[in-house]
């Protein structure tokens, strides 16, 4: 089965970076646009970037463009999201999530489309 396994999350003070990874298994890897989502307690989850299943398209929420970046690793099977310049209105639990040959900034951006889903890793930025 389809399994997505996030790490990377922990404490880093403000202006830092972390790099988040997506490991992801039991699925054909190129064929699938490749998002990250976030969610801050209390609040819905959150579209934060994305990259399509081809071509190595991203999009961006504009709260990071900038200062995030989303890479994929086709021969890891591995999707990537390096965060700089690290806001307190970042921490949330970050999620990565896929999308079978998705391509559009409509069809990436939109929670609804997204097949599966890892268990998420937490982000806190303070000092």
């Amino acid at each position: 089965q389809v399994q997505l396994v996030e790490s990377g999350g922990q404490l880093v003070q403000p202006g830092g970076s972390l790099r988040l990874s997506c490991a992801a298994s039991g699925l054909t890897f190129s064929n699938y646009a490749m998002g990250w989502f976030r969610q801050a307690p209390g609040k819905e989850r959150e579209f934060v970037a994305a990259i399509r299943w081809s071509g190595h398209i991203t999009y961006y929420a504009d709260s990071v463009k900038g200062r995030f970046t989303i890479s994929r690793d086709d021969a890891k099977n591995t999707v990537y999201l390096q965060m700089n310049s690290l806001k307190p209105e970042d921490t949330a639990v970050y999620y990565c999530a896929t999308q079978k040959f998705g391509i559009t900034s409509g069809q990436l951006m939109s929670i609804t489309r997204y097949d599966y889903w890892g268990q998420g890793t937490q982000v806190t930025v303070s000092s």
